[in-house]
C-alpha cells in the first residue's frame, strides 16, 4: 500500500564499524521501499567513530564526505549539533561495565531520540533504567539486535507470550563463532574464518569477544534479565570459546556428523537462581533448531 505522507527522520550513527556500515548499506537498499510502503524518508546527521571522530551538522550529509563534517566535542555536543530523530548505537562491547555506552543510550533517551542499540552490556548491567527513561520521555528504546537479531527473541515474548514463565533457554547464539567454524569445516583455517565473518559483516575488526565466548556471554546474561527476568552477572556464567580447535578437530567432528558449535545454556534453578555455561559442544546435524527455548505457563 503507497503513502504519500511522508515523515522524515534525522538519523546517527554513533559507532561505525563493520555492523553500522552493514546497517548503513541496508537501510539505503530498502529507501524505496520504506518510502512507500511505510511513509519513512530519512537523512544522516551525525556519525562518531574512533577514527572519524564526533562529526555533526544541522543539515544532512553523505558518509562518502563525512570527513569533511565539523568534529564536535565530545559526545553531548555531538548529540545537541545532530538533533537526531533516531540515534543507532553499536560502539565496542564493554563486557565489564557496559560504559561507555551506558550514558551514551541515558543521554540520547534524555534528549527525547528514539533509540536504538545493538550493544548487550547496556541491556545486562542498565536495561531496568533505560527502560524506566524512555517510558518517561515517551521513546522508543529498542534492542533486538542486541541478541539474534534475526530472530525477534525479545518481541516474541513481549508481544505474543505475555503468559509465559521461561525456566531456561539453550542456543546458537553467535553467528561469527558459525562463520569461523564452517570456514574451518571447509579445510580453511581459522584467520580466513574471521575474515570470511567480516566480509559478510557479522563481525567487527577485532572479534576477540565473539571468539573467546564473551558475545554469547552477554546475550545470555541480557535475555536473563530481559525474559527470565533475573539478574545474571557475566562472571556468573561458565566460558570457554573457540580458539583452541584447530581445523583438523573441527573437519573431523563434521565428518562424524557431530559438528562443534559454540553452545549456550542457562536454566533457572528450583532456588531461583540462574545457572548458565557458553562453550563448544558436539551437535547431531539431526538436531532441533540452533534457537530452543523452555517455557511454563504462568
Amino acid at each position: 500500500m503507497l503513502t504519500a505522507d511522508y515523515k522524515r527522520y534525522r538519523v546517527a550513527f554513533l559507532g561505525f564499524g563493520n555492523v553500522g556500515r552493514a546497517l548503513a548499506r541496508l537501510l539505503v537498499a530498502k529507501s524505496t521501499e520504506l518510502r512507500e510502503h511505510y511513509g519513512i524518508e530519512w537523512e544522516i546527521t551525525g556519525v562518531a567513530t574512533r577514527r572519524m571522530g564526533w562529526r555533526a551538522s544541522g543539515e544532512a550529509f553523505d558518509l562518502v564526505t563525512a570527513d569533511r563534517i565539523p568534529n564536535q566535542n565530545g559526545f553531548a555536543q555531538w548529540l545537541a549539533t545532530a538533533r537526531p530523530d533516531v540515534l543507532f548505537e553499536t560502539t565496542s562491547l564493554n563486557p565489564e561495565t557496559g560504559q561507555p555506552a551506558i550514558d551514551y543510550l541515558k543521554a540520547s533517551l534524555q534528549a527525547g531520540t528514539h533509540t536504538i542499540t545493538a550493544n548487550k552490556a547496556p541491556i545486562v548491567y542498565a536495561y531496568d533504567e533505560l527502560n524506566a527513561i524512555a517510558n518517561a520521555q515517551r521513546k522508543a528504546f529498542f534492542f533486538e539486535a542486541t541478541v539474534l537479531d534475526s530472530a525477534p527473541v525479545f518481541s516474541l515474548f513481549r508481544e505474543t507470550l505475555p503468559g509465559v514463565k521461561v525456566r531456561g533457554f539453550s542456543g546458537v547464539f553467535n553467528s561469527t563463532t558459525n562463520v569461523i567454524l564452517e570456514t574451518m569445516e571447509a579445510g580453511r583455517s581459522f584467520a580466513e574464518g574471521v575474515k570470511m565473518a567480516q566480509e559478510l559483516g557479522v563481525a567487527e575488526t577485532d572479534p576477540t569477544h565473539d571468539v573467546e565466548g564473551w558475545d554469547s556471554i552477554m546475550k545470555i546474561c541480557a535475555v536473563s534479565r530481559v525474559i527470565l527476568r533475573r539478574p545474571l552477572l557475566p562472571s556468573e556464567v561458565r566460558r570457554e570459546g573457540i580458539r583452541e580447535l584447530d581445523p583438523e578437530t573441527v573437519q573431523a567432528a563434521r565428518t562424524e556428523g557431530r559438528p562443534y558449535k559454540l553452545l549456550s545454556r542457562a536454566t533457572v534453578n528450583p532456588d531461583g537462581s540462574v545457572s548458565a555455561s557458553v562453550r563448544p559442544e558436539r551437535r547431531p546435524l539431526t538436531c532441533v533448531p540452533p534457537w530452543t527455548v523452555g517455557i511454563k505457563l504462568t
